[in-house]
């Protein structure tokens, strides 16, 4: 029996409608009578593949570069802050570009019955029910998006010839043609080419090209029954019909560049070509019947977007009412299940091999102008978007990150050279579909949010965990070698000589989004060597000398490194008794900050490995308060987890997931004390909708069951006294294991570790009684009990 979530009648609003996705079509499903489908397609952005390097030749020519970068260093180190900043700001390019929607598929069924069916979501086989009444005649709705046949399908079966349904196709962006034919809609919609966010109001939202290079894109609808079907006007009609099955496909000129861009698809790719394609693929998918075309999604979701399986408490299948017995519900082990479960379904939902990584919003946006223009945020979001992957098994979900870290690596060569003349790439607080890795901010932008280099480093170690995961010797040589490489040269070259300590530093530096008191009274945010800088580059340089032994590499860059670790800054304890977030002691401007940035040494990282530096930690998220929102919850809970605090990581999740019903459009106040939480179809919530938190979530509940950092795997290291019993199954540790656990009076009582890579492991594991050292075989499996 699978685990499966239901809604009572069609959603009212956006928040209230399901999600369903195969990593590139994202669809947000409202259900009953006049049923609205809100379809997005993950290559419908703005913007086009010139975008980043047009600007930076844009900076260049206005004297950003190496020499201007001494100037502000020479600025910080005489303490005029106030020049720095205005010469830094110099160095921020326009924007990034928006994730928008594509089209509206309406879908009316006549003579339904009530107020709609309940929405019932299949969270293991990823499909949406509903159960109609038509004019007394039992009939059912089934909706998926299917991967191999790269289309969303509805599907109807009624007991008898009572079907009578009207489609059409919409989009809020530009119609560019319209084609509807018995059996076929087509929609042909122009993407801008510019898209600027919201946060800059005084610049065109959008702009479209006037040449014949424009972002064309086609949405594609065909239609089979057993019923009449005809035309009128913009409308597909099906009348009579007891069996109907629709699909949806989705082309973009953008998607033809994503699948090759090294190729000349943006300028060459006509818009009969693209249209064709959506149309070939929508009439295709009707080669087979419902039936086939259903068991072929699910024989594929459960080999490639599975994942772990979670019953806190023992409970997992069965249908759960989500208003009922999730977002009010009392049963809190039921409410972790749930909610670890949805983060690993969406995170699988949207993000698939061969596709662009989830965004701010997944694959799922009905905004023209969404918040933060639902992009590529990587001072923490999109980071944070990935944090399952590796320990859920995700792992073809990882895929799409690596992509777009590749991308915005070869665009970032270019920024590292001509603006800071380094080699290696660099990236920093935004990035798109396109790869941008500028700075923004339009010479505008404050540098607390605009200006950060490690936005790459840090996703960086993204890569590194799905290596260290899944012990991918190939994966590390091909793809994540590479990467890694690149931005280790970046930070040495980025790394100067602090001349008071002999030390190296890292200047300027921020503490991304965060403020201090500067000498003047006034929030100053530049400075050098902030706790963040340091742990990630630490990191990354050892994790690089790692690859270099692992791969039995001759690389002279090793000595570069080892030399550079010997003169990295160490992360010191204030007076306080906190990390400190900043390389001296200074004043918070907002003690209750979201941003948790020196906290990436403890949790995704392991660098807190003293007990000065551990009690350090807890300090610190002492002093940043309870509160939270969204992502800065789930970000908290993990970091408690790695404390092994599991009160306190309890007392987070369970205002984590309180019920969100105000309006999730406004803003949440800074310290995020009295918002957030989830909204009624789960979405996490700042306010704005933000899913970094539903991904965050799961990763976070997974570490307060196992960790296996440090060469240890420890078992249930954060339980809940209140979770007393429970299993997970396919739990992934580092090295290449799967784990499936059980527990029962709060401690193991079986831990069945499994290879998945075909190679001898010895491993240590702790389970709160004893350490362990087991020997799992190649292909074998060893087990660990109460008994042992």
């Amino acid at each position: 029996m699978t685990l499966r979530l239901s809604w009572a009648g069609p959603a009212r609003e956006w928040v209230e409608a399901t999600p369903l996705g195969n990593g590139r079509i994202g669809a947000m499903v409202f259900g009953g009578a006049d049923a609205r489908i809100q379809v997005n397609d993950a290559t419908i952005w703005s913007g086009h593949p010139a975008g980043p390097a047009d600007a930076l030749d844009a900076l260049v020519a206005v004297g950003a570069g190496p020499e201007r970068l001494a100037e502000v260093r020479a600025a910080i180190d005489a303490g005029d802050l106030r020049r720095a900043e205005a010469l830094l700001m110099s160095f921020e390019g326009s924007y990034s570009q928006e994730f928008l929607p594509f089209v509206d598929l309406s879908v009316h069924t006549s003579g339904v019955r009530g107020n709609g069916p309940a929405r019932i979501l299949d969270l293991d086989e990823s499909h949406l029910t509903e159960r109609l009444d038509i004019d007394g005649t039992p009939a059912t709705r089934r909706t998926f998006v299917s991967a191999p046949a790269g289309c969303l399908f509805v599907e109807y079966a009624a007991d008898g010839p009572v079907l009578d349904v009207d489609l059409r196709l919409s989009t809020p962006l530009r119609e560019a043609g319209r084609r509807t034919e018995p059996g076929e809609l087509v929609l042909d919609v122009l993407v801008p080419v510019d898209g600027a966010p919201l946060h800059e109001p005084t610049v065109a939202a959008h702009r479209y090209a006037d040449d014949g290079f424009d972002h064309f894109a086609t949405a594609a609808l065909a239609a089979h029954s057993d019923g009449t079907q005809g035309r009128d006007g913009d409308f597909l009609w099906i009348r009579g019909a007891s069996r109907l099955l629709i699909a949806l496909s989705t082309s973009s000129r953008a998607a033809l560049w994503w699948g090759d861009p090294d190729g000349a698809g943006w300028r060459t790719s006509s818009r009969e070509e693209i249209r064709e394609r959506a149309r070939g693929a929508a009439r295709a998918a009707l080669g087979q019947t419902a039936a086939e075309r259903f068991a072929e999604h699910v024989a594929d979701v459960r080999d490639h977007v599975s994942g772990a399986r979670f019953a806190i408490g023992g409970r997992r299948a069965g249908t759960w009412d989500v208003e009922r017995d999730i977002r009010h519900g009392t049963d809190e082990g039921l409410r972790a299940t749930v909610v670890a479960e949805y983060g690993r379904y969406l995170l699988g939902a949207s993000s698939r091999a061969g596709n662009p990584a989830a965004n701010l919003q997944g694959i799922w946006n009905a905004d023209v102008r969404p918040p933060w223009s639902s992009n590529y945020t990587i001072n923490i979001n999109t980071q944070m978007n990935y944090w399952p992957a590796p320990v859920l098994g995700l792992d073809e979900s990882a895929e799409p990150l690596t992509a777009l870290v590749r991308r915005m690596a070869r665009t970032g060569e270019a920024v590292a050279e001509r603006l800071y003349g380094a080699r290696g790439w660099v990236a920093h607080h935004n990035s798109d579909l396109w790869g941008w890795s500028l700075p923004v901010g339009m010479g505008h932008g404050a540098p607390s949010w605009a200006i950060w280099m490690m936005g790459g480093v840090w996703l960086t170690h993204n890569l590194w965990d799905r290596y260290e995961f899944s012990g991918d010797r190939k994966l590390l040589a091909e793809t994540v070698w590479p990467l890694l490489r690149g931005a280790a040269q970046f930070c040495l070259d980025w790394l100067v000589d602090d001349p008071a300590t002999g030390r190296l530093r890292t200047i300027p530096s921020t503490s991304p989004e965060n403020l201090y008191i500067g000498p003047d009274g006034q929030p100053e945010s530049l400075g050098a060597s902030t706790a963040a800088d340091i742990a990630l580059i630490r990191s990354l340089f050892v994790r690089a000398r790692t690859a270099i032994a692992e791969l039995g590499l001759a690389d002279p860059l090793d000595t570069e490194l080892a030399a550079a670790l010997d003169r990295l800054p160490d992360l010191t304890v204030g007076p306080d008794g906190r990390l400190r977030e900043w390389s001296t002691d200074l004043a918070d401007a907002d003690p209750h900050h979201r941003h948790l940035s020196p906290m990436v040494a403890l949790y995704p990282l392991d660098l807190i490995t003293t007990p000065e530096l551990e009690d350090g930690a807890r300090r610190f998220l002492d002093g940043r308060g309870p509160g939270a929102m969204g992502w800065s919850w789930a970000w908290k809970i993990a970091l408690r987890a790695r404390l092994g605090d599991a009160a306190q990581a309890r007392s987070l999740l369970l205002e984590a997931i309180t019920p969100f019903d105000r309006d999730h459009r406004e803003h949440a106040p800074v310290d995020g004390s009295d918002w957030g939480g989830l909204l009624p179809n789960l979405f996490s919530t700042h306010p704005p909708v933000q899913l970094d938190g539903n991904y965050g979530l799961a990763a976070a509940i997974a570490e307060m069951l196992v960790q296996s950092h440090g060469g240890v795997v420890r078992l249930l290291p954060a339980l809940p006294a209140e979770w007393p019993t429970g299993q997970v199954t396919g739990l992934r540790v580092r090295g290449g294991l799967t784990l499936d656990l059980d527990w029962k009076g709060g401690a193991v009582h079986e831990a069945v570790f499994h290879d998945v890579r075909g190679a001898p492991h010895r491993i240590v594991v702790t389970d709160g009684r004893a350490r362990h050292t087991l020997d799992v075989p190649a292909h074998g499996e060893a087990r660990l009990t109460d008994q042992n």
